[in-house]
């Protein structure tokens, strides 16, 4: 294909995000419905051209959120997973479909590993299941992805067959995982290009693929099956989800632009929304981004070297590849401190990519004063934990009001504490080996809970004396877990804060019934 001027066009390679299916079984990384929506919308700001929102079977949490994704993010091609059989692809449809465009995706495994081991069936009655479920998806939709799980150690032969079967049963777009990161690049390109070798009709489907990174090469071999013709990507913001996580979007998505000259393909990614995407996933499930992750990690556009910084300051392409504008990172910052203005403050704001309204920001306002006249200079980062903070406190059962504590190697150490509890004052005193434990102590004396508490961790957000610390609290009941966060000048209030940010998120996990997991 040539476009107007004679230039031969860019192929289109498709991103299908799972960060709010495949992402969320990270452990810990559970969000509740209000933070699947602020993803999801944020993704179709983005230009994500398929979200999977879930796996509609697995909870009646999971299914609710699926439909109000379904429902509410028009966007874009809404995806819901189901495993080969009609119950869940009923499951599915009943979740989205009322979607703008809705995506039934099915899968079954195709190994023999997990034919003998796992489903315990032969090849034949697989083959037989695949073509039925794809068949039923169709009665559906005509937009039906197929995904042969564990595709990478399966028989070739057979892994040929089982495409062409469902491409003829009338799957659009056939999902080649590498379930278990099992892959090398080298090895999983051919398998791409032995497909386009020996399934006949495979010109009638979107080729795809989900990469696991157990061995570090998610996003290389990922790229390895777009060279050899996949157009379809199914990916996570920062990598996130089983394991070791997947093929992260934005190194995808910035080594197919940066890259033009050997691809020579294209997305429809907004690039200028992935630095702010990713923080906003982090705060959400409080998974922290390694510092030296490839672009969005904090170290990205970074550097101390001196040799590099003579090269930047002549021609900045000497070390950088790309801009730090190119994927939302500015270059340059406004310092704000405490005698900074609302209108300093809101520009701000605008400039991070947050669209809020005059009431919201009012509020950030008054939260960026009150760190202001405790710390000498606040930070995009500061602030951004300041929007999140903000942004997460609607229905939440428990609120932090009060806390006040006493300590040091002469005293035993108490926390007086102070919450709102279904919207009533509630006050208690806890005693502990140390302040942080006095603290949790009162939280629950007055929540009236004990939860094991799996990790505790304190960072601080940014440089500096005066840093904002930066709390994550696990805790764990009946077999779930949920990670909180909480950002504060004092790392015990910040503690306090995550403490309770956790209970909420349990409150909210335990009214689901049901998990189902997927490899």
């Amino acid at each position: 294909m040539e476009s107007t001027d004679g230039r031969k066009a860019e192929e289109r390679v498709f991103i299908f995000d799972t960060t709010l299916r495949d992402g969320e079984q990270s452990p810990g990384a559970s969000m509740n419905p209000d933070e699947k929506l602020r993803i999801a919308r944020q993704l179709e700001k983005m230009g994500v051209d398929i979200i999977e929102a879930g796996f509609p079977v697995a909870s009646e949490g999971d299914f609710a959120s699926v439909q109000q994704i379904a429902r509410e993010v028009r966007g874009c091609q809404i995806a819901a997973l189901a495993r080969a059989n009609a119950a869940d692809i009923d499951r599915a449809w009943e979740a989205i479909s009322e979607a703008a465009a809705p995506r039934i995706h099915t899968f079954i495994s195709s190994s023999d590993i997990h034919l003998k081991y796992q489903l315990r069936k032969s090849r034949e009655e697989v083959l037989s299941e695949a073509v039925a479920a794809v068949a039923h998806a169709r009665g559906y939709t005509d937009n039906v992805e197929f995904s042969p799980m564990d595709a990478t150690r399966s028989d070739r032969d057979y892994l040929c067959e089982m495409v062409e079967a469902v491409i003829a049963a009338g799957a659009t777009t056939v999902n080649i995982p590498d379930t278990v990161g099992y892959a090398i690049p080298e090895e999983f390109g051919d398998l791409i290009a032995t497909l386009f070798k020996r399934v006949k009709n495979i010109r009638q489907a979107v080729i795809s693929v989900h990469c696991h990174n157990d061995l570090g090469l998610a996003t290389a071999n990922a790229l390895a099956a777009v060279k050899n013709g996949a157009r379809q990507v199914e990916c996570t913001i920062n990598g996130i989800g089983e394991r070791a996580g997947n093929s992260a979007m934005e190194e995808i998505v910035m080594a197919i632009k940066t890259r033009k000259d050997l691809y020579g393909l294209r997305t429809g990614i907004k690039t200028e929304y992935i630095h702010q995407t990713s923080r906003l996933l982090m705060q959400i499930t409080g998974i922290p981004v390694q510092p030296n992750k490839a672009i969005v990690g904090a170290n990205a556009f970074a550097h101390e070297s001196g040799i590099h910084q003579d090269g930047l300051i002549k021609e900045k392409s000497t070390y950088e590849i790309m801009t730090p504008q190119s994927v939302g990172i500015l270059e340059t910052r406004i310092v704000l401190g405490k005698h900074s203005g609302r209108h300093a403050i809101a520009d701000r704001l605008r400039a991070l990519g947050y669209g809020l309204a005059d009431e919201e920001i009012n509020r950030i306002v008054v939260h960026f004063k009150e760190l202001a006249d405790v710390k000498k200079e606040v930070f995009d980062e500061d602030l951004e934990a300041i929007v999140y903070e903000e942004s997460s406190r609607s229905e939440e059962r428990y609120r932090f009001v009060y806390l006040n504590v006493v300590s040091g190697n002469a005293t035993v150490p108490t926390a007086t504490m102070q919450m709102e509890v279904d919207g009533k004052m509630v006050q208690e005193a806890g005693f502990g080996v140390g302040p942080v434990d006095a603290t949790f102590t009162a939280i629950r004396k007055i929540t009236k809970t004990d939860y094991p508490l799996l990790k505790y961790a304190v960072t601080a957000v940014t440089g500096g004396t005066d840093a904002q610390g930066e709390a994550t609290v696990q805790l764990k009941f009946n077999g779930r877990s949920a990670v909180g966060r909480g950002a504060h000048p004092d790392v015990l209030v910040a503690s306090a804060k995550a403490y309770i940010n956790a209970l909420n998120r349990l409150e909210w996990l335990s009214k689901d019934i049901k998990k189902v997991k997927v490899a």
